[in-house]
């Protein structure tokens, strides 16, 4: 089952769920962000509030999604309560390219620091159910203001160096009444960063960060495949200037997923009731480590079956300006 959000013809925000080739409003669904409160509020399902709610009015997603009528599958009434954050060094394969960008000078320790990271999560990240195992890599992104829907362009600042896509499994969740996270689903995630930044000084990964992300532009609700199969690509003028295969689900992972949900939410301030989160669980393909610069006007596409329609979105990259940042003295 898969879950959106469009934009109708009267402004106003619906909810979608398709299942195959089939698509349609859900009867009264003010938003998926609505849909998933009244789950946890009556102590049911998502799946089973939507069959109660019923379906109206068929939709063509990807005609909605070509007008641009497609918006984030889930959104916080105040985007401020919506924290984009994510994971990395996660998946097999995953470290080689990090390696490349951390590697140490000569005549130091063997490993840097990403390796390291890495061989922790491969000897430590799969722990039995119910127990915990090594944490992982994290890092901050933003919260709803840096949250870009499909179609919509991922903006590079005007000081940053790069400005590459990351196609990622992103898991979505709200946090109930008494600080219990609920999963809403599962989205295709470009976790866009700048891998120049980083590549500088390991130090440097949360300024790298701190750029906007996209994801959807549909939530699958259920059960995540455990062999996820996709493509990222990008286009220049139409044409595929780069593609790549890659690998996602807990069966190319160096964690749990389980693992990997732990060490977000043990921490107290994520546990805010009514607030949503996009955790994204890291990738093992970027373009950045096959020497390609993404310029603006660049589209990054990111698919993968069992999440519906392709997440695409524009590059764009704000103009340059010499001005420093000023504060003032109230």
């Amino acid at each position: 089952m898969l879950i959106s959000q469009i934009i109708q013809e009267d402004g106003s925000l619906a909810v979608v769920l398709r299942e195959g080739s089939e698509a349609a409003i859900v009867k009264g669904a003010a938003s998926t962000y609505a849909l998933a409160q009244e789950a946890i509020a009556k102590g049911s399902s998502l799946s089973a509030v939507i069959a109660a709610h019923g379906l109206g009015q068929a939709v063509d997603l990807a005609r909605l999604a070509e007008e641009g009528r497609l918006t984030l599958p889930v959104s916080h009434p105040d985007p401020t309560h919506m924290h984009l954050t994510g994971t990395g060094l996660t998946h097999l394969g995953s470290a080689a390219a990090r390696d490349a960008m951390h590697t140490k000078l000569e005549g130091t320790e063997s490993l840097s620091d990403s390796m390291k990271m890495f061989r922790m999560g491969l000897e430590g990240g799969r722990p039995e159910a119910g127990a915990i195992g090594v944490q992982p890599e994290w890092f901050y992104k933003g919260n709803g203001h840096a949250a870009v829907p499909h179609g919509a362009a991922l903006t590079s600042p005007a000081f940053a160096l790069d400005g590459g896509e990351e196609p990622e499994i992103a898991g979505i969740y709200i946090i109930g009444p008494d600080g219990t996270p609920f999963r809403i689903g599962w989205a295709l995630a470009n976790e866009f960063s700048d891998h120049v930044t980083e590549r500088i000084n390991y130090l440097f990964l949360a300024h790298s960060k701190l750029r906007p992300a996209s994801f959807g532009p549909e939530i699958l609700v259920g059960d995540l495949p455990a062999d996820i199969r996709g493509t990222s690509r990008i286009r220049r003028d139409g044409a595929v200037i780069w593609e790549k295969p890659f690998l996602s689900g807990e069966a190319n992972m160096s964690h749990t997923y389980a693992n990997l949900e732990h060490h977000h939410f043990k921490y107290d301030v994520f546990r805010t009731p009514g607030d949503l989160h996009v955790h994204m669980f890291g990738t093992a393909t970027l373009s950045f480590a096959d020497g390609i610069t993404p310029q603006a006007g660049d589209v990054f596409e990111i698919e993968a079956a069992p999440f519906g329609l392709t997440l695409k979105n524009p590059l764009a990259v704000l103009p340059a300006t010499a001005a420093a940042t000023s504060v003032k003295a109230l």
